[in-house]
């Protein structure tokens, strides 16, 4: 009888085994395998910013303003981190509703909601949180370059606070979080549009707000350390098969690919500046090179992760010839002072790259062509879009937030500063000993 009084619920406990089991299967679960690479590839991006820019900014500047551009690097990075979990996240990636088209909404602002078990896509959110912020630090940290050697701190800080709020997180949610230029089709795959042609317009909106450095172009303003140039640069240039492969949020052929891309297109880049420079000028030079491997990287971000390894060679060749004339064309016809060539090399990679994605990412050029159902010309014109609209927003918007902290901080350091070096001026520091 006492037996019999267990048998039932037993019975019971195995019928609803089934369902507790569905319900378990149900839940969302991170892949060990995407969240060790994903980790992998945030300190990979990570390191693009410290110490690989922070050092090849650093070498490419006069020798008196070596430590305000490392100084730049590190508390960007700092700033826009805090910035990043507050709101530029959740602005850029939760729903914004009836405004989901322009910006995100504040649902996971301070990452409200978001816990050990949360999960995005097929890693724990944390772990995504992580990496798209190392692409929102690096971006305002790549404009640094069209204001090096001029720039007060506190309207570093002050730029770097509204530029992403402002430029960064709604084009960043356009593109990526669901806005309306995800919804027409654009092809972005790491951040041709996002990062480069932001940071490439914001720089040059900087360099035409600030003017040119004391003496510029009459003046030699030549890299007082090619070493840590080039230094920074194979550290960027490791760091960016984080950038691209990592976009994948996966472990998987798209990111082997991505990271084929992304070499090949660097090589290319390298290869093709190299060549034109010996043309022009009788010699290659390092810098040269190191130029051209950084144009071939910004050009193959938006394609990487679409095209196939002989679309990536294209890319890289048409970017280091088209970014070279550039940086001659800006800098020389136009002598316009965008430091360390921004406007050049990330902008106009960026416009290209993401041109170009509408072309090789076509099946019959070894590209994925998933997303060219209508055709090369009808994703070439989103495309178009997409690039006009990154545009337009952030050169607007960038010289606002400028005229704006011109009038509370003053931007510009004064002229007995910019000779002195912000080193001293600016933080009471010497790069070197006397």
């Amino acid at each position: 009888m006492h037996a019999s009084i267990y048998r039932a619920p037993a019975a019971l406990g195995l019928l609803l085994c089934p369902l507790f089991a569905s319900a378990q299967e149900a839940a969302p679960a991170a892949d060990t395998g995407d969240t060790a690479w994903l980790i992998t590839a945030t300190a990979l991006v990570l390191f693009m910013t410290i110490p690989g820019l922070a050092l090849f900014y650093a070498g490419l500047v006069r020798s008196k303003n070596v430590l305000s551009i490392l100084i730049q690097c590190f508390a960007i990075t700092c700033l826009v981190s805090v910035l990043w979990l507050t709101v530029g996240y959740s602005l850029t990636f939760s729903d914004g509703g009836s405004l989901q088209g322009f910006i995100g909404g504040l649902d996971k602002a301070f990452l409200s909601g978001v816990t050990r078990a949360s999960v995005s896509g097929t890693v724990p959110e944390t772990v995504f949180f992580m990496f798209q912020m190392t692409f929102a630090i690096i971006t305002p940290a790549l404009v640094i370059g069209g204001f090096a050697e001029r720039m007060r701190f506190s309207a570093v800080l002050g730029f770097t606070t509204l530029w992403l709020l402002f430029v960064y997180v709604p084009i960043a949610h356009w593109v990526w979080g669901g806005g309306w230029l995800a919804a027409l089709g654009v092809m972005d795959y790491a951040g041709g549009i996002v990062v480069h042609v932001s940071a490439g317009v914001a720089a040059l909106v900087c360099a035409l707000v600030l003017g040119r450095r004391r003496g510029f172009p009459h003046t030699a303003m030549a890299p007082h350390s090619l070493p840590y140039a080039v230094a920074g640069a194979g550290m960027l240039w490791v760091g960016w098969f984080g950038f691209n492969a990592g976009s994948a949020l996966a472990a998987n052929g798209s990111a082997g690919m991505a990271m084929l891309t992304t070499h090949m297109g660097a090589s290319a880049g390298a290869l093709a500046w190299m060549c034109v420079e010996w043309k022009k000028y009788g010699k290659p030079s390092m810098l040269g090179v190191v130029t051209g491997m950084v144009a071939g990287l910004g050009t193959i971000t938006p394609a990487s992760g679409f095209v196939g390894p002989m679309g990536a060679v294209a890319i890289g060749l048409i970017a280091g010839v088209a970014c070279f004339f550039a940086t001659q064309f800006l800098k020389r016809k136009l002598e316009i002072d965008d430091s360390l060539d921004v406007s050049p090399v990330h902008g106009v990679g960026g416009v290209i790259g993401s041109l170009l994605t509408g072309v090789f990412a076509a099946a019959w050029l070894g590209g994925s062509g998933f997303s060219l159902d209508h055709g090369v010309a009808a994703q070439l014109g989103v495309q178009a879009l997409g690039i006009a609209a990154a545009v337009a927003w952030c050169g607007g918007a960038t010289w606002l937030i400028l005229k704006f902290l011109d009038v509370v901080f003053g931007l510009r350091v004064a002229e007995e500063h910019e000779t002195e070096g912000l080193d001293l001026a600016e933080h009471g520091e010497r790069g070197y000993s006397p």
